[in-house]
């Protein structure tokens, strides 16, 4: 089963190479991963895709939460989450297709970056599975120069959010 994992992590060198190197040590695959700083500067986000039973990933986030720099670790598709992914698509259009093209664009929800016809870039946010379709129709219209996908994006709908544990006061 598709997992989406939330993991915060302190904003230290070799934070992201120590989560990496677990997932790799444990012969875990990393389908999609995603890092950014959060509003902390001191605490940075990873959403990572990966593939396993409920049992693995428990395991795997037991692991995680052993990790110095892991501050906290969710598996969002244990509750109910919203899932986005970006992609940006450059194409080679025929002259004749650039208006077809830009209405099927538009109807899907994305956008025209750049309407040159030998470069045509089109971005879209939306669902992993409406992204593939979205690829797959342009593909079928034009020449598929590039296709640069961001990985899943998610976040929980809990009126809880993802954030740093407290830590107590010291005395």
């Amino acid at each position: 089963m598709r997992h989406i994992i939330a993991i915060l992590l302190q904003n230290e060198a070799g934070a992201l190479t120590r989560v990496a190197g677990l997932f790799s040590t444990r012969g875990y695959n990393i389908e999609s991963l995603s890092v950014a700083p959060t509003d902390d500067p001191t605490v940075s986000r990873i959403t990572l895709v990966t593939s396993g039973s409920d049992q693995v990933i428990q395991q795997i986030a037991n692991q995680l939460n052993k990790l110095v720099d892991v501050v906290n670790v969710l598996d969002m598709t244990k509750g109910e989450h919203l899932e986005r992914e970006l992609v940006l698509l450059k194409m080679r259009l025929e002259p004749s297709q650039t208006d077809t093209v830009r209405g099927q664009v538009v109807r899907s929800g994305g956008r025209v970056l750049d309407p040159a016809v030998e470069g045509f870039i089109v971005e879209l946010t939306a669902s992993e599975a409406e992204v593939n379709a979205f690829v797959k129709s342009l593909g079928r219209q034009a020449e598929l120069l590039e296709v640069v996908r961001s990985g899943a994006l998610g976040i929980s709908r809990s009126a809880r959010p993802l954030r740093a544990r407290a830590t107590p006061a010291t005395a």
